[in-house]
């Protein structure tokens, strides 16, 4: 807890935030998120969002959890920065 974690989502979408909590079902509580998404009216380049405010993810999408990952490299602009 404290510490930045990278998050790969079911389907295609990945979240690196602060790790604020968490529970037995692996739903997380993140700050500082920022999404990386595939968008279609890019040609499914991958698009970095930055997300305003404190996020809950459900346990049940979460598909692999990398302690310390700063997320992809290969991602096009900053959406809603």
């Amino acid at each position: 807890i404290g510490s930045q974690i990278w998050i790969l989502m079911r389907g295609h979408i990945e979240i690196v935030g602060t790790l604020r909590g968490f529970d037995d079902y692996v739903n997380l509580v993140l700050d500082d998120a920022v999404e990386y998404a595939p968008d279609p009216r890019r040609g499914g380049r991958t698009v970095r969002t930055e997300l305003k405010s404190e996020i809950l993810l459900n346990g049940n999408h979460v598909a692999v959890l990398v302690p310390g990952g700063s997320g992809p490299t290969d991602y096009v602009d900053a959406v809603g920065s």
